[in-house]
């Protein structure tokens, strides 16, 4: 019995020698990744050109036109999908009030344009170029562009009070019910208060 044994590690031991060089001394690293399960899609709703700075605004009524389009479909389709139970009956709110707030962005982009408007033909007028009946109408385009942006401003500061006024509410009826937090009424006291000062 122990022959037997004594043979079969000796045949294993002879098997082995000769596997083992065979294998490669340096071994490189792979660096196998397993293919993705889930395939990343692009964002369909990057705009590609760069965004404006956070503290500026964008002054170009086209691309401000194109989203307002696209707030005017979501706000449409906002009250479809409340009365459906998919979204909230604030995001429905905020959808509607963000096409207030568009229009008004688009209002003040035109009342810039109207500005530089002016300026050039000011210039073009002091040189010669143009007769005094172009600046006029210059000028005409640029009151009816300041009476609209006015107009505009007027209903987005409206609309954004009574956000806020109706968020007020829902935040007292939410702590009566036990289900609010005084922090949350306070902060949304403190936001209707800033807006009426403003207004």
């Amino acid at each position: 019995m122990m022959r037997c044994l004594a043979l079969l590690v000796t045949l294993l031991l002879a098997a082995t020698l000769p596997a083992e060089e065979e294998l490669p001394k340096d071994p490189e690293p792979m660096d196998i990744e397993p293919p993705l399960l889930i395939q990343e899609t692009p964002n369909r709703n990057i705009v590609p050109n760069a965004p404006a700075a956070p503290g500026q605004r964008d002054l170009d009524p086209d691309r401000i036109a194109l989203a307002l389009e696209k707030a005017k479909k979501n706000a449409a389709s906002g009250e479809r999908l409340y009365k459906s139970g998919i979204i909230a009956k604030v995001d429905a709110e905020n959808r509607a009030l963000k096409v207030i707030r568009l229009e008004a962005d688009l209002a003040g982009a035109k009342l810039e344009l109207a500005k530089q408007n002016l300026e050039v033909q000011q210039v073009r007028l002091d040189a010669g170029e143009i007769s005094a009946e172009e600046l006029e109408t210059a000028k005409s385009l640029l009151a009816g562009a300041t009476d609209e942006s006015e107009a505009a401003a007027a209903r987005k500061n409206q609309a954004e009070l009574d956000a806020a006024q109706l968020n007020l509410r829902r935040q007292q009826k939410l702590l009566a019910m036990g289900s609010g937090r005084k922090s949350e009424v306070s902060r949304a006291q403190e936001k209707v208060s800033a807006l009426q000062q403003k207004n």
